[in-house]
């Protein structure tokens, strides 16, 4: 590796600690991002089912069903059985995990207004322009 990219290495490593840190002061054992992402999902759709999950994240029904009965044994989801269409059970996220998606947004804007307070906007304009660069080619 080379020095630029072991000082990168080392400063990621950093931030991405201190993300860690904070998520694991909420002490939600087992909660993995796949969940996070799930939970933030059906918050923001208000009400989902399975099949609008697996087809949003292109992943299996069974894939799915695992990771949503986690996250109903665990109160971050209930299933209701829809009144129209018995076949159909819908998802909605309780206060537990609504507790999670906004304790991540609040750290993410804590994070954000304390870049700008340090960068200038033009840093500001190029970390952010940097960073999207990043994130478009890196699929993990």
């Amino acid at each position: 590796m080379k020095s630029i990219e072991k000082d990168f290495f080392n400063t990621f490593t950093d931030f991405q600690s201190l993300i860690l840190a904070h998520m694991n002061r909420g002490d939600i054992n087992g909660v993995t991002a796949g969940h996070y992402n799930i939970i933030e999902f059906i918050l923001r759709k208000e009400i989902a089912t399975g099949r609008e999950v697996a087809t949003a994240f292109n992943i299996s029904q069974a894939a799915v069903s695992k990771q949503l009965k986690f996250l109903i044994n665990h109160d971050f989801i209930i299933q209701k059985q829809d009144a129209a269409d018995r076949r159909k059970f819908n998802l909605s996220v309780t206060e537990k995990g609504r507790f999670i998606i906004e304790n991540s947004e609040t750290f993410r804007k804590n994070i954000t207004r304390q870049t700008a307070s340090i960068l200038t906007a033009k840093e500001l304009e190029n970390f952010n322009h940097l960073l999207g660069k990043v994130l478009n080619h890196i699929k993990l």
